[in-house]
């Protein structure tokens, strides 16, 4: 039996969900990219099921995975989801049941969601392409290219060059500007409860 397509709005829930959990679980990373290249059956394994809420993720690759699949500075982790939370109400929009909602609200939400992500990744972060050359390009790979930097999909035989079309360019976090935090700040308070009086 085939499984209907998710409508617009659950795709942007899957979406922004899937982010954080792709840089964070090793596992699910896993399965996610096996899935892209064709080699699961039609079972979900446990690497890619749904999880439960966002958790935290270390944007930073200069923070090294240590055995257990947890970041060397969990603050920083959080520093970066409360200030996706701050800047964009992004744990809100990934906390709330938009199944009701229509695509057209879904749209009108992920507007300012995208607006406080966008602002908040730009100013603390620069990014660059991996690659420069447009997405839809016919590129060569010589034998040298970085595997950690590219990754090959499709039918790959053979030994480099490779000669394929980039279907994306990928992303490189060049500099990370976070602020320093105070040694008393408890980095895991990521939105404070609001109390109006």
């Amino acid at each position: 039996m085939t499984r209907p397509h998710p409508s617009l709005t659950r795709r942007v829930a899957l979406a922004f969900g899937s982010f954080f959990s792709i840089l964070s679980q090793p596992d699910f990373a896993a399965g996610v990219e096996r899935l892209r290249a064709g080699d699961l059956d039609e079972s979900v394994p446990s690497a890619v099921a749904p999880v439960a809420a966002a958790p935290s993720a270390p944007l930073s690759p200069a923070v090294p995975a240590v055995p257990g699949g947890h970041a060397v500075d969990d603050r920083a982790a959080l520093q970066v989801l409360g200030l996706l939370q701050r800047d964009a109400r992004f744990i809100d929009f990934i906390e709330e049941d938009i199944a009701s909602y229509g695509d057209a609200d879904i749209g009108a939400a992920a507007r300012v969601v995208h607006a406080g992500c966008r602002k908040v990744v730009r100013e603390y972060f620069h990014l660059e392409p991996v690659l420069t050359e447009g997405e839809g390009s016919r590129i060569t790979l010589a034998a040298d290219f970085d595997a950690a930097a590219i990754r090959l999909t499709g039918q790959v035989l053979g030994q480099a060059p490779f000669v394929g079309t980039l279907s994306h360019r990928g992303w490189r976090a060049t500099e990370t500007r976070l602020p320093q935090m105070a040694a008393a700040h408890d980095p895991s308070i990521l939105a404070q409860a609001e109390v109006e009086l």
